[in-house]
């Protein structure tokens, strides 16, 4: 089993691909081609998770650091993670895999300053 396949099995592929946007054409065309969305969740993944910096991204990825930022950064200005992140919720939800009786809220208080609300 490859990296790729560990830290984005089939099934949660499948799930990620419902909620990523469409790949933006270009009006000129040319230029170098879009790399496969499918490698690039499992490098974010590893790069979050393990400390690693994007520049440092191991080549089994098979794309560059620059590119799985790129894509990590466009996919958080479009709230990938936040629908997908909901979408798992939901599918383990509907599974009866999800023990909410175990979840834990967390919120900050903060002082509003300079007089404000």
């Amino acid at each position: 089993m490859s990296m790729v396949e560990r830290l984005v099995p089939d099934e949660l592929w499948k799930l990620f691909q419902r909620v990523v946007p469409q790949a933006p054409t270009r009006p000129q065309g040319g230029g170098r081609r879009r790399h496969c969305d499918h490698q690039v969740p499992a490098a974010i993944i590893f790069v979050t998770t393990s400390g690693c910096t994007w520049a440092r991204l191991l080549p089994v990825f098979g794309l560059s650091g620059p590119t799985a930022h790129r894509r990590f950064t466009e996919w958080t200005r479009t709230r990938v993670w936040a629908k997908f992140h909901r979408l798992v919720l939901d599918e383990l939800c509907s599974r009866g895999e999800l023990d909410w009786s175990r979840c834990a809220i967390d919120w900050v208080k903060m002082r509003a300053l300079k007089e404000g609300t």
